[in-house]
């Protein structure tokens, strides 16, 4: 087990429509959320002006599987946006399972009293701040990172 590594690391939801950021303490306590990045050709651009003003160590993006474990067409653009996200910065990148993150994330939102419509601005935010506590607390509880870290000679499939 080699513990914890400390440092603020970002997570990122990506959607279609939108782009949903987090980011977490350097000791991993408690993932924020940071800002919704409406999706287009300047997302990444975007989100490496994030990178740039809180120094992550790492990308925390979700990958976005079926309940069964398997692959969809959101999981290749998932993927492509990361590949894109990390040549783009130069910042390590790691793709977790984000099955549920959404799901709890407007859950949360419909428990704390607010409607899917008022939500739809935020729940991007709230399912990155899901995926990335998730992600800290199983670094925390395993002392290995979660996720798989991507391969930036990859080239991305499509435009992101």
């Amino acid at each position: 087990m080699t513990g914890f590594r400390r440092g603020i690391r970002l997570g990122i939801d990506v959607g279609k429509a939108r782009v949903g950021v987090a980011r977490c303490d350097p000791d991993g306590m408690l993932a924020v959320p940071v800002e919704t990045v409406p999706r287009s050709e300047a997302s990444v651009d975007r989100i490496a002006e994030l990178a740039a003003e809180w120094e992550p160590i790492e990308f925390v993006v979700g990958l976005p599987v079926n309940l069964r474990g398997d692959e969809t067409p959101s999981t290749a653009d998932a993927r492509d946006f990361a590949v894109a996200l990390g040549v783009r910065t130069g910042i390590d990148v790691r793709l977790v399972d984000e099955r549920l993150s959404t799901v709890s994330a407007h859950a949360a939102l419909r428990s704390s009293g607010r409607s899917q419509k008022k939500s739809r601005s935020i729940v991007d935010q709230v399912a990155a701040v899901v995926l990335l506590q998730h992600a800290v607390d199983t670094e925390k509880s395993t002392g290995t990172p979660a996720g798989a870290l991507i391969d930036l000679d990859e080239e991305p499939t499509a435009d992101v």
